[in-house]
């Protein structure tokens, strides 16, 4: 949605070219622009955090003065906020301002001013309190900056009603440099990464989300709602975990401790999400948001807090007397002091739960990085033919083909693919469905990385359904179906995987998840093309899951 800038304030009572002004002695008063647009985050129902970024265009600016004002749009009298700061070099002039006595339930328009200039107009809102009808969330992940146009960003921006747009992560990549991730796309020689070399510094961090919020149609879905967001792995570097990650290599790259707090400086200051505690605590990460009488949302940190190493076939999977120890690797996956989530982390998710159940609320939304469902490797030859899958393979450039097969080998041993996935932590994930139990609560676990739609139903080890699941493929990060083009990744997963509902590996897009008291409603909405300014939206496939005294019920196809 565009908000025209006039007309707003025209509406509420403000001239066009009432000035905001903050004005401070021996602060930077040259030239400044706002870059990277507006964007707000973290909405209470009393409060809302606020965000930009102040460019100044002359080297060697210090303390940058500034000013915000934030207006409701409806016509009811008062409410209206205003304010002032500081930023400088210290926090790479961004700024993030936590405003505070608002009215639940209210939307608002916001704008900063620095040294005469005004910023792009946001609009946010707070959440609801007592009775709520209907909530409408956009889930949003993996965004690969080289690799196509945002053109789902915008898609965000234009639908006719948004609550919150929820983001779980792969906001950045960290790679960079000619033959890197997503180098291959027909666009990536207009969208180099900046800087054009895998990040490490705290300023490579910090100028490439620079980059990132500099893109008109990311910096639209910003200015269009209130963002609820959590890291995943590129934030940092690919398949990262609590003390280190698989493309970190301290000996090039120094002390792994390090690179992280560069990683994680820059995204508090890049992001509109509220600082952590002082002293810093990843827990920042773990929070909930309460959206009157219908949702709990829960935001779950689940990859630098706890996680263990991601257990590795070349690495784990032993050999005993010439043959794959499977038992021994399965015992391994299983085993109970493998942690997602730290101790304190899964009290606090099963407090929350039941919380939200106790309070009346119908929905109990996890907001989690990584796919939960159970995926054992289904076998290509069984499921799609061996006819289907020789012809596959001999249109495949190598490497591809050596995934195959090795799907193939890890099907005939019953293990899963995706170690960095919940399948890896599978004594981690029974816990989660432990509590979900014990709150009987009406669980909708969303989640990102995979670069994949899924619509999935979620079990635990005795086959009880605990939860559904709907995860969202990226935005434009590629997946298996761009690079496994002769071969039906999705098809492979829903015939193949019984927890696998719906499953597609070519669509780029987000998901639109619709509460209400009496359904939940998760479509999976694509872009026509990432490579093609002119796109079309279109709903791929939408499935619905109803509330029962105990959880939720099996998926529902949306026929038409």
């Amino acid at each position: 949605m565009k908000i025209d800038r006039r007309r707003a304030l025209a509406l509420l009572g403000f001239g066009a070219a009432a000035p905001l002004t903050a004005r401070a002695q021996g602060a930077y008063a040259g030239p400044v622009a706002f870059e990277h647009g507006v964007g707000s985050g973290d909405p209470l129902a009393d409060a809302v955090v606020l965000w930009t970024r102040i460019t100044p265009k002359e080297e060697g600016a210090g303390q940058i003065a500034y000013a915000w004002r934030l207006n409701p749009i409806d016509r009811r009298a008062g409410g209206a906020k205003s304010g002032q700061g500081f930023t400088g070099p210290d926090r790479d002039f961004t700024v993030k301002v936590d405003v505070t006595g608002l009215d639940a339930g209210r939307a608002y328009t916001f704008e900063f001013e620095a040294n005469g200039v005004t910023s792009p107009m946001g609009r946010t809102r707070t959440l609801p309190v007592g009775e709520t009808r209907e909530l409408v969330f956009a889930v949003a992940s993996c965004a690969l900056y080289p690799y196509g146009y945002f053109n789902a960003y915008q898609a965000i921006a234009d639908l006719p009603k948004l609550d919150a747009v929820i983001h779980l992560g792969d906001y950045i990549y960290e790679y960079g440099g000619d033959g890197s991730y997503g180098m291959n796309s027909p666009v990536a020689a207009e969208r180099r990464h900046a800087p054009d070399r895998e990040i490490v510094s705290l300023a490579d961090y910090r100028q490439r989300h620079a980059q990132y919020k500099a893109d008109p149609q990311l910096q639209a879905a910003h200015a269009r709602a209130p963002w609820i967001v959590s890291w995943d792995d590129h934030e940092t570097a690919n398949n990262s975990w609590m003390g280190g990650a698989e493309n970190h290599s301290p000996e090039t790259e120094g002390d792994w401790n390090t690179r992280k707090a560069n990683a994680l400086k820059a995204y508090f200051e890049w992001m509109p999400i509220r600082d952590p505690a002082a002293g810093g605590s990843f827990e920042a990460m773990n929070r909930s948001f309460q959206f009157g009488d219908l949702a709990s949302l829960i935001m779950l940190e689940t990859r630098l807090t706890a996680r263990d190493d991601q257990l590795d076939y070349g690495r784990d999977l032993a050999v005993v007397d010439g043959q794959p120890d499977v038992a021994g690797f399965r015992a391994k996956i299983n085993d109970p002091a493998r942690r997602m989530m730290s101790e304190a982390q899964e009290a606090w998710l099963a407090d929350e739960l039941v919380a939200s159940v106790r309070s009346g609320r119908t929905w109990q939304v996890l907001g989690n990085q990584v796919v939960m469902a159970r995926m054992d490797v289904p076998s290509p030859s069984k499921v799609l033919g061996e006819e289907a899958v020789a012809a596959a393979i001999a249109a495949q450039p190598e490497d591809i083909a050596r995934r195959i097969e090795q799907m193939e080998r890890l099907a005939a041993m019953g293990l899963p693919y995706g170690l960095d996935m919940w399948d890896g932590y599978a004594a981690a994930r029974e816990r989660l469905y432990d509590a979900v139990e014990a709150a009987k609560a009406h669980a909708i676990v969303i989640s990102g990385d995979s670069h994949a739609f899924w619509a999935n139903e979620l079990h635990d080890d005795d086959g009880a359904l605990r939860a559904v699941e709907f995860g969202a493929t990226g935005i434009t990060s590629p997946g298996a179906g761009d690079s496994v083009k002769s071969l039906p990744v999705g098809d492979l997963y829903m015939k193949g995987a019984k927890e696998i509902i719906y499953s597609d590996h070519d669509a780029k897009g987000f998901v639109l998840l619709t509460l209400t008291a009496d359904e939940a409603r998760g479509d999976l909405m694509t872009v026509s093309s990432i490579f093609s300014k002119d796109y079309e939206t279109a709903v791929r496939k939408a499935f619905t899951v109803t509330p029962t005294e105990a959880g939720v019920t099996p998926l529902k196809a949306v026929e038409g």
